[in-house]
């Protein structure tokens, strides 16, 4: 595990350059799955609370929270992404990120951790369906882990993003 979350391990190819290049990432679980987000994408994780629900937001959008006098909107990232919802729990966290000048709230199922994979090791995501796929900058591979790259910018179309910062 040490070499997941620290340096690539010495068995791992080297550039010519004789470095590699990295991708930090916060990954979590959402219906199962692994998902990773550039940790520069990241503002912060806490913990889930109430949120007070919003009249004729769109249905992804759970509700708002008041974040040390912010109102930062929440997505159910569950919802966005066409799963079944589910109740929260202990492990429940918002991953709060900024998309398209917006901070918002990521309703995730529960926080992995930060681990840094090798860029060469990330491939475009799979042709399946484009409403799967329109989210996903690609799928990094860790020894025998599939981490599916979340592209928050296309998370909610302009028109979504205004309907939620509005």
């Amino acid at each position: 595990m040490e070499a997941q979350i620290g340096a690539p391990s010495p068995g791992h190819k080297m550039h010519d350059s004789g470095h590699r290049d990295l991708f930090q990432l916060v990954t979590f679980h959402v219906g199962g799955e692994e998902f990773g987000l550039d940790i520069l994408r990241v503002q912060e994780i806490i913990r889930i609370q109430a949120l007070t629900r919003v009249p004729n937001s769109p249905a992804f959008v759970d509700g708002v929270i008041n974040l040390r006098g912010k109102v930062i909107p929440v997505i159910a990232l569950r919802k966005r992404l066409g799963l079944q919802g589910l109740a929260h729990d202990k492990q429940t966290r918002i991953v709060v990120t900024e998309i398209k000048g917006t901070v918002l709230g990521l309703i995730v199922d529960s926080v992995s951790s930060v681990l840094r994979i090798p860029a060469d090791t990330v491939e475009p995501p799979p042709r399946l369906g484009s409403v799967e796929r329109e989210y996903v900058s690609g799928v990094g591979k860790l020894d025998d882990r599939l981490i599916i790259l979340l592209d928050v910018d296309r998370l909610m179309s302009d028109s979504e993003e205004k309907s939620v910062h509005a």
